[in-house]
């Protein structure tokens, strides 16, 4: 069975400008990686942003707020009357909804 090679379309730009000093550092690391500076600064820049999306999906929590966060888990505090009115605004709207 003959494999399937995907090819990747590389037809959407991004630009950017930079002083001469970062365009030099740029250029001077991409070569010593043996890149091109469009391969250097896509894959740092891909990299850069798997790691801002995980970094804002991931919690990270201290011994003591993780103490904190499972307390509130499994010991939730009663309901107040805010929250009582809000819900029975939300049974009502979910109500009027389904008709």
């Amino acid at each position: 069975m003959a494999s399937i090679t995907t090819v990747r379309q590389r037809n959407q730009r991004l630009e950017a400008r930079v002083t001469q000093t970062q365009k030099e550092l740029i250029e001077r690391a991409a070569c010593v990686q043996g890149r091109t500076v469009t391969d250097f600064v896509v894959g740092v820049l891909q990299d850069a942003a798997k790691q801002a999306i995980a970094d804002h999906a991931v919690w990270k929590l201290t011994q003591e707020q993780q103490k904190v966060f499972v307390d509130a888990l499994t010991n939730p505090p009663a309901p107040n009357q805010k929250l009582r009115e809000a819900y029975k605004r939300f049974r009502k709207h979910k109500a009027s909804t389904r008709r």
